[in-house]
């Protein structure tokens, strides 16, 4: 799902360019494609918190009816006949946005959840983290203290075709990649992005970053299974630059999640 939105914040897709194979370090992050009337409509990351709650974006869930997810850490060389990509997944689920989310301005409340049909049965489940935890991360490249994980774009590269043209490498494959916290207080000097709400990650060439298809998946403190935001948007239509995430260390966005496990 790619629109370009007010101030040039764009719904986020993959991890790219120096980003790494996650092979089975986050088992519990998956793959999700979104279906309108069973028909696959776009596709998303996500992670789950327990066998049945798969937490992704609100964007990704928003206007969908149906959800098909993925778990295996490498669909290729062959998705659809080794997996049944985008049509049938290992798990099928039922996607909820949350109530306070609003699709013109998707940042101010960019979480979603899927209930899935049936349970997925893990060593290991992502956390969400305590709350305000994010103001407790310090920035800077020799602390990086974030790990973005999800099955996005790894490349987006000029056509020869002529300007303008792109071409994508966009393996159903999940990467992760450890980022530098930026601003933890959303978007300086482009609007009004919930203060709040959103925190800023850095993406380069070197370090990887994030890119479409990356929505929806687990911003975690560095080394640990705890989520402190879903990838939510980036500055442009070249994944260049920084990314962002919403929050999810807030007494009131966990409370609507946990809701989903009681």
């Amino acid at each position: 799902m790619l629109a370009v939105l007010a101030a040039s914040v764009v719904p986020a897709g993959a991890v790219t360019r120096g980003g790494e194979l996650d092979g089975d370090d986050h088992s519990y992050v998956g793959l999700m494609v979104a279906t309108i009337g069973g028909a696959p409509a776009w596709r998303c990351s996500g992670a789950l918190i327990s066998p049945t709650v798969y937490v992704t974006a609100g964007h990704c869930t928003f206007g969908a009816d149906g959800a098909e997810l993925w778990f295996a850490s490498d669909l290729e060389p062959d998705p659809a006949g080794d997996h049944n990509y985008p049509f049938t997944g290992e798990v099928s689920g039922t996607p909820y946005a949350s109530p306070d989310y609003i699709d013109a301005a998707f940042w101010y409340a960019d979480v979603g959840v899927v209930v899935l049909d049936e349970p997925v049965d893990l060593d290991e489940y992502a956390g969400l983290a305590d709350v305000g935890a994010v103001d407790g991360l310090a920035g800077g490249r020799k602390r990086a203290n974030i790990d973005a994980v999800g099955y996005g774009l790894q490349k987006i590269i000029a056509n020869s075709q002529g300007p303008g043209d792109k071409m994508y490498q966009d393996d159903k494959t999940r990467y992760q990649a450890t980022l530098m916290l930026v601003n933890t207080r959303g978007v300086a000097g482009i609007g009004p992005i919930n203060p709040d709400r959103s925190f800023t990650m850095s993406g380069d060439a070197k370090h990887g970053g994030t890119c479409f298809g990356d929505s929806g998946g687990p911003i975690l403190i560095s080394e640990t299974n705890q989520i402190v935001g879903v990838n939510s948007f980036g500055m442009n239509g070249n994944c260049a630059g920084i990314g962002g995430a919403y929050r999810v260390d807030s007494t009131d966005v966990q409370g609507w999640i946990n809701s989903f496990s009681e």
